[in-house]
């Protein structure tokens, strides 16, 4: 299973008055791991940057000046993400932003269900709690240290790790062997233990079986162990 945790940053709130994306970051996750494989722009929006969005992530005019223009990285970008799930912090704000450069190239837009909102899976999860991304940070014990400014490609791999906390952790669905199942007709050279042909004997003694079941008798009729 692939997965694209994904960040952007931009000059504003709304492409449709004129805001734009200056910066996208994703990161591949194979079976909830990074690969190391990754996917980052810095991106020329075409307009000044506001001092309201310079504070929060630090991209003014003259850096961006000489990057590429988004319809320089788009299709590069779509064929990253490909049809695999994009995993991202309040997801309805990016998304509208890359399917408005996207819809100005003519490319396909990026559908609704792919996304997975992680903002909306926090707030689920603890409801009335703080639910940014530093917020999560705390709560997992993630170390954010380094984010003193918002950048796409670094909160992108801080959001991977709040994602796999999100979602149960490590293994999130135990799955504690790594290797498949093998295919109808063929056999397994992995090792599997057998049943004992006779089974150990027990190692209580009488005295603690007689003490287990005098504490059970004073459970009453709806003590577990007398349930079969």
């Amino acid at each position: 299973m692939r997965e694209i945790v994904l960040d952007t940053e931009t000059t504003g709130f709304d492409p449709q008055t004129g805001d734009r994306i200056v910066e996208i970051g994703a990161v591949e996750l194979v079976r909830h791991v990074a690969t190391g494989k990754t996917f980052h722009e810095y991106i020329n929006p075409e307009r000044g940057m506001p001092d309201e969005a310079f504070q929060v992530h630090g991209l003014g005019d003259d850096f961006l000046r000489d990057k590429p223009k988004f319809a320089a990285i788009g299709q590069a970008f779509l064929d990253f993400v490909g049809d695999s799930k994009m995993i991202i912090h309040n997801a309805s704000f990016d998304m509208k932003f890359l399917n408005f450069e996207l819809a100005k190239m003519g490319l396909r837009q990026l559908p609704w269900e792919q996304a997975i909102d992680t903002l909306a899976i926090a707030r689920k999860k603890f409801p009335g709690s703080p639910s940014s991304l530093d917020a999560l940070c705390r709560r997992f014990g993630i170390d954010n240290s380094s984010r003193t400014l918002h950048g796409a490609l670094l909160d992108s791999e801080i959001l991977a790790e709040v994602y796999l906390e999100l979602i149960g952790g490590k293994q999130p669905d135990f799955g504690l062997s790594t290797r498949a199942a093998p295919k109808e007709g063929e056999t397994s050279a992995e090792w599997t233990p057998r049943p004992r042909a006779t089974p150990l004997p027990s190692r209580l003694t009488e005295k603690e079986k007689a003490a287990h079941a005098e504490f059970v008798g004073k459970l009453g009729g709806d003590a577990v162990w007398l349930k079969s």
